[in-house]
């Protein structure tokens, strides 16, 4: 579904009770367990302000489609390829990952922190974050390398005969059951001979609203395109009090879901206003700003009900963004993942995202999975020669050379 036309909001009048409070016995979670750190703020910032500006990129060639991505786990995969790189590449990959001058070393301890605070945040939540690398059985990937992206990421780190036919399916297999069944596959057989090793992050969220959506209330309307057209589209309904917002050029609607820690957060533009124009706004601080002002209201809320598949190649967006020399077969420096002493040269090859989302009267179910796939300059598969046209053969005797038999084929024996 495109953002604009996604909701109608009515004002009824104001709450008096506590708009926050879920419902029942689920307890509302009003803070974070502990503190965050410098770099737990400075990972999280970044995160979000690379989001929104993969959305511009994206949106910038896909101004008529639906987008779905998670900056997360595209920030996570790449994050683990950063730590394989130096000089200029690593430099363009966290400027690109919005990081500023955050060290290497502090990066990586807050993407580990973060990993293990998200996953227990909210029990009524099913939220699951994984990582994991696959690589080339016998590249000489550096051992220091792999231990990093278990270390701080909680990667499964494992090699694999990337020519045999379990290989690819292993691989989807771990990104099925990472995504609770919602996203089966990312790698396509057969893994092509210049690919050495694939790093993959794996979300899946699954979360009750605070206030659910009665079934009964639910019918068909009518969704208004970007085109100006209408579209049938089942409409969800609910009366009564919602966290909202308004700016001059749109409204904000947040609903949580389980106990608060968790919610959707739309933004929809005022009439006259283009999705085009709001996207191209958005900012990590803009952001900020229209959540941090969301209040309590009793609101008639009508909201669509949809589901979405999406999938992209991000190379280009993710170089409009800065990061070029990574995809550079000339120039990419991959050296503290390997240390190639042929004169090859490892890269980033492909960077893909595929995602799902399910919004229902219940609750919302997401997944989504980036992989980063390295390539390396040499044709490091095996060379296939085939034996499929005359040739001459001999037996002989290796060390002193004779021959004992010699001949030659020109057709199939009988």
């Amino acid at each position: 579904m495109r953002l604009s036309g996604l909701i109608a909001v009515v004002v009824l009048a104001a709450a008096c009770s506590d708009p926050n409070a879920p419902s029942g016995s689920t307890p509302r979670i009003t803070a974070l367990p502990r503190a965050l750190s410098t770099g737990e703020r400075a990972v999280i910032g970044g995160s979000n302000a690379f989001g929104f500006g993969l959305l511009k990129e994206l949106d910038s060639t896909r101004a008529d489609s639906n987008i779905f991505m998670s900056p997360l786990s595209a920030s996570m995969a790449l994050g683990m390829t950063m730590n394989g790189a130096a000089g200029q590449t690593f430099d363009e990959m966290r400027s690109a990952l919005a990081f500023g001058a955050t060290p290497a070393a502090e990066i990586n301890a807050s993407y580990r922190s973060l990993i293990d605070m998200l996953r227990g945040l909210d029990k009524t939540v099913d939220f699951r974050i994984a990582n994991s690398i696959w690589y080339r059985t016998g590249f000489p990937f550096e051992q220091s390398f792999l231990d990093e992206s278990r270390q701080y990421f909680d990667a499964r780190v494992a090699g694999l005969d990337f020519s045999a036919p379990s290989a690819v399916p292993t691989i989807n297999d771990w990104v099925n059951q990472s995504t609770n069944g919602k996203i089966d596959k990312i790698v396509d057989a057969p893994i092509p001979p210049e690919v050495v090793m694939y790093l993959i992050n794996a979300i899946y969220f699954k979360g009750s609203w605070t206030a659910q959506f009665d079934k009964k209330l639910t019918r068909p309307d009518q969704f208004t395109t970007i085109a100006g057209t209408t579209a049938p589209i089942p409409m969800m309904r609910r009366t009564d009090t919602v966290r909202v917002a308004e700016t001059a050029d749109f409204q904000v609607v947040d609903l949580p879901y389980g106990g608060d820690a968790f919610a959707m957060t739309i933004l929809l533009p005022k009439p006259g206003k283009s999705i085009g124009a709001l996207v191209a706004s958005l900012t990590a601080q803009s952001w900020e700003a229209a959540v941090a002002g969301v209040t309590g209201r009793k609101v008639e809320l009508q909201m669509p009900k949809f589901t979405l598949r999406w999938e992209a190649l991000l190379n280009d967006p993710l170089q409009a963004l800065g990061m070029r020399q990574a995809f550079d077969k000339t120039s990419a420096d991959f050296t503290r993942m390997a240390r190639l002493t042929t004169g090859d040269r490892l890269y980033v090859s492909k960077v893909k995202q595929k995602s799902f989302v399910d919004v229902h009267e219940e609750g919302t179910e997401a997944a989504a999975v980036t992989s980063v796939e390295i390539g390396v300059t040499c044709a490091c598969g095996p060379q296939v020669i085939r034996i499929d046209r005359p040739f001459v053969f001999a037996i002989r005797e290796r060390l002193s050379g004779t021959i004992l038999f010699l001949g030659k084929i020109v057709r199939p024996p009988a």
